[in-house]
């Protein structure tokens, strides 16, 4: 935890996690106030685990949720109000501290503090406040937005999806002007947190600093997004800076919605209540899967569409194959409870992935919903749909679950013209271009085409969208078109893999020859794949424009 002061009693910072708070107790803070709403980030603890820690060490804590980039006058009212009613220091949170800065810098301007006075010491605290300077002079009254700067090329999201794509862009013209708008400091390679989960991974080896994957030539923009304005060609920052584009590529990823189910967010992370989806609770699913002996455990999947849709199974094949080998597994009744209809969604892969069902001794229940969690009474229930459309209410005991949580677009693309009416980038299936835009794209998991939102999907789309950007600029001589290309390592025992590959209408799509790799069988090979090659694979070919056996089909534009 990097604590910074910007005034008397007050400290900011990044993320806290719960285990952070005994040393700001012992610091003397009386009071927490997150300024970061639940659910923005992969490795984010919901603010209900903050509060319940802070409670216990004796510190209130206030809940000022603040959209990034969007931070209103009241807001900046409320936070000055929670500074002057605290008991003693205060320490503020966001995800990197620039919320929290921001509203005190509003809520100190009119004050006893001179604007250089707010903006010296926000800087030396490493926040930069020149993009909110005119309204702390005008105490909160927004005098107009700011452009920061111009680019060829805007790539909102620096996960894989996005700097595959800027790398990409990159290896075809290096004489073009690339920027990456992304907050976060740390780039995870998410596939492999099925493997942490089932300790064969560690933790620290999925993930890396943003800036070392940053590709050369390209600007990091290390800001939030806000809002598009498309007609003005424009993107909206934190702080109402502004930045405009020639080309925008959309590719912030999706937001596990965690709230989706009534009660998750006040058990996550104890109780036997974990999931593989978020960084730093992968380690507690593979505690839960060492210390249970005996009793329940339960694995769910939500609604579609949801990020590697392989991934909830995947954690049952790899639990109930450590405890068959630990000779536990005739102690455990496991049950699998997906929202679905089908086990996967592509027939071919079904009968070898049966057999391990079989073999497990898993209960198979579909077309249950999980909407509600109480870990302290270790029971789930869940809304199951008959074969006549009735509605009906299953409960169901546990000693451990693996909850998957519905997954939504991040808020500030559902809230723009940018998306369909379910909230997604609405484009092009085929070329990924947006419907109503011609100079926006979109690739990875906040588009609307039908493909699996897995990592080999966007490792197959950035080139395309590079492609196709540059033609639109007028560097390219042609059109690409995407086949809806997805692969699910589908892990169903330590050393196998089945490996799906399929593409639009589940039209099987294998990359390897059947001869080495049969995809619709377990292997070995496939598994060797997944361990050893996947990996460097992604950080030193996918997120630096290598297109091995990803090369885009060119068609006369």
């Amino acid at each position: 935890m990097d604590m910074k002061e910007l005034d008397s009693g007050l400290t900011v910072s990044g993320q806290l996690l719960p285990l952070d708070l005994a040393a700001l107790a012992d610091q003397g803070v009386r009071d927490i106030i997150c300024n970061r709403p639940d659910g923005e980030g992969s490795d984010q603890p919901n603010f209900a685990e903050i509060e319940r820690e802070a409670q216990a060490l004796g510190m209130a804590a206030h809940y000022l949720p603040v959209t990034s980039g969007a931070v209103t006058d009241e807001q900046a009212t409320q936070f000055g109000a929670l500074l002057r009613e605290a008991s003693g220091p205060v320490h503020a949170y966001c995800r990197t501290g620039m919320r929290s800065t921001t509203l005190w810098a509003l809520s100190r301007g009119g004050s006893d503090l001179s604007l250089e006075r707010i903006l010296l010491r926000a800087r030396q605290a490493g926040y930069d406040m020149t993009g909110v300077a005119a309204r702390v002079a005008h105490s909160g009254v927004s005098p107009g937005e700011m452009v920061l700067t111009r680019y060829d090329v805007v790539i909102v999201g620096g996960g894989a999806a996005g700097i595959a794509c800027a790398a990409s862009l990159r290896e075809r013209d290096k004489g073009l002007s690339v920027a990456i708008i992304d907050p976060a400091d740390v780039h995870y390679y998410q596939p492999g947190w099925t493997f942490v989960g089932a300790g064969i991974f560690k933790p620290a080896k999925t993930a890396r600093t943003m800036g070392s994957l940053i590709p050369s030539g390209v600007d990091w923009i290390k800001a939030a997004v806000a809002a598009f304005d498309p007609e003005h060609k424009s993107v909206v920052l934190e702080g109402c800076r502004l930045v405009q584009y020639r080309q925008l590529v959309v590719a912030p990823g999706l937001k596990l919605n965690w709230e989706g189910v009534e009660g998750l967010v006040e058990t996550l992370g104890r109780n036997g209540v974990t999931s593989n989806y978020r960084y730093d609770l992968a380690p507690y699913t593979w505690k839960l899967v060492q210390e249970l002996n005996s009793g329940r455990a339960l694995f769910t999947q939500p609604p579609m569409p949801i990020k590697c849709a392989g991934a909830p199974q995947k954690a049952l094949y790899l639990s109930a194959d450590y405890w068959r080998r630990q000779q536990r597994l005739n102690r455990i009744d496991v049950e699998f409870y997906n929202a679905g209809a089908v086990l996967f969604g592509v027939p071919e892969y079904v009968p070898a992935l049966m057999r391990y069902v079989e073999r497990y001794g898993a209960a198979l229940n579909f077309q249950h919903e999980l909407f509600r969690v109480d870990g302290e009474r270790k029971t789930a229930w869940f809304r199951r749909t008959t074969s006549e459309g009735e509605v009906e209410v299953v409960e169901r005991t546990f000693d451990m679950i693996h909850v998957v949580p519905p997954q939504i677009a991040p808020d500030f693309v559902r809230a723009s013209p940018l998306a369909d009416d379910a909230g997604w980038v609405d484009v092009d299936q085929f070329t990924l271009q947006h419907k109503r835009y011609e100079d926006i794209w979109s690739l990875g998991d906040a588009m609307n085409a039908s493909n699996a939102k897995t990592a080999a999907a966007a490792r197959m789309q950035a080139p395309v969208v590079a492609n196709n950007v540059l033609h639109a600029l007028g560097a390219a001589s042609g059109i690409a078109n995407y086949n809806g290309y997805g692969s699910c390592p589908l892990t169903v025992e330590r050393g196998r893999i089945v490996l799906a590959e399929f593409g639009y209408g589940g039209k099987l799509l294998p990359i390897m020859p059947r001869w080495l790799i049969n995809g619709t069988e377990p292997s070995r090979m496939a598994w060797y794949l997944k361990e050893w090659m996947l990996p460097p694979i992604y950080w030193r070919a996918m997120l630096r424009g290598r297109e091995w056996l990803a090369k885009p089909v060119i068609t006369e534009g």
